[in-house]
């Protein structure tokens, strides 16, 4: 049993008699030491790769990723990349430099703007805006944002699309299933786009692509497929958000980083992980899904938050039904056989 998880169980083995503000609590200098261990034997052992490719977006997860990796592997067999594009807000390619100079590894920048142009990326999402607000024009700016409220009645999540004009008026509607889709396909063009570079760049170096999810994301689907859900290792899938902040502070990411609260840098609005995914503080959703996973009743769960027993009840719906998703994100792809990619190759 790894640290993390001797560190996210109750002293006593009984996980809901230890489920406290404290919970995930660690000891950051075990955890570094046994990342550190992993990521080179994966690497060097198991896919016999030379060094990392790890996509820098300016947030703290990427930051302590390619942080980890140079631990690891030292900063000349990193590689950073920033890959900016029409929508994305110009201070995270400038913490995203910060971060390749405070830990000294080299790094390139991709503009992948035109890539997304030829592919009809914006034209394809613009269409659909149009659909609901046929002004949406040069100068307009859109976002989209999961509906709130889900701690004060049951309900089926739901997303409006919130557009802002050039003289900053907004507009929020919901958005029908078909509008959904096609911005949401669209802009995950940008997520698989910048996946294509990163293995460009870790081939031309027989380097390893180094994915940057922390746990609440890679438990709840927050990735796309084929885009940031796609990596050869994944050094902090098993850590929760807030414990990867917590190792930032430790590492000394650069403070603007770790100061930063969880965004997408997806859409031209600027948006939080908590309106577009979550709806509630990436915190409170680290102890809810801590919570969830290892049984503690809502109604205890509620006393340590300060929720009522019928809001944790929600959240915890909520978990099931982005687990649900998450698990086909997930999934390898599948043989008429009824095996998987490896089934036939053993």
């Amino acid at each position: 049993m790894s640290v993390v998880e001797k560190n996210t169980q109750a002293a006593d083995g009984n996980k809901t008699a230890g489920f406290s503000l404290e919970v995930l609590d660690i000891d950051c200098v075990v955890v570094l030491e046994e990342i550190e261990r992993a990521i080179r034997e994966i690497v060097a052992k198991r896919l016999r790769r030379r060094g990392v490719v790890v996509a820098v977006s300016g947030g703290v997860d990427s930051a302590v990723c390619a942080a980890l990796a140079v631990r690891a592997l030292g900063p000349q067999r990193v590689l950073g990349l920033l890959m900016p594009e029409r929508d994305s807000s110009p201070e995270s390619t400038s913490r995203g430099k910060t971060l390749c100079k405070a830990i000294g590894i080299e790094y390139e920048i991709e503009d992948i703007a035109p890539t997304l142009e030829a592919l009809g990326c914006y034209r394809r999402r613009d269409e659909a805006v149009r659909r609901l607000f046929p002004e949406f024009g040069p100068g307009y700016r859109q976002k989209i944002t999961v509906a709130d409220k889900l701690l004060e009645e049951d309900r089926l999540n739901y997303f409006n699309l919130v557009i802002e004009s050039p003289a900053g008026e907004q507009q929020k509607k919901r958005m029908p299933l078909d509008v959904y889709l096609q911005v949401v396909a669209a802009t995950n063009m940008k997520q698989r786009t910048r996946k294509l570079l990163e293995y460009y760049h870790a081939e031309t170096r027989n380097y390893a692509v180094l994915g940057t999810p922390n746990r609440l994301e890679y438990d709840q689907g927050f990735f796309v497929r084929g885009g940031d859900g796609l990596a050869d290792v994944k050094p902090i899938a098993h850590l929760y958000k807030t414990q990867v902040y917590a190792l930032a502070r430790h590492l000394g990411v650069p403070e603007e980083i770790c100061s930063q609260p969880p965004g997408t840098d997806t859409y031209s609005l600027p948006q939080t992980q908590e309106e577009f995914y979550f709806a509630l503080p990436y915190d409170q959703m680290d102890l809810l899904l801590y919570a969830f996973t290892n049984d503690v009743p809502a109604e205890q769960a509620g006393l340590v938050l300060g929720l009522t027993t019928e809001e944790v009840e929600r959240v915890y719906h909520d978990i099931v039904a982005k687990q649900r998703q998450a698990k086909r994100l997930r999934q390898t792809a599948m043989l008429v056989t009824g095996g998987d990619d490896d089934s036939l190759c053993v």
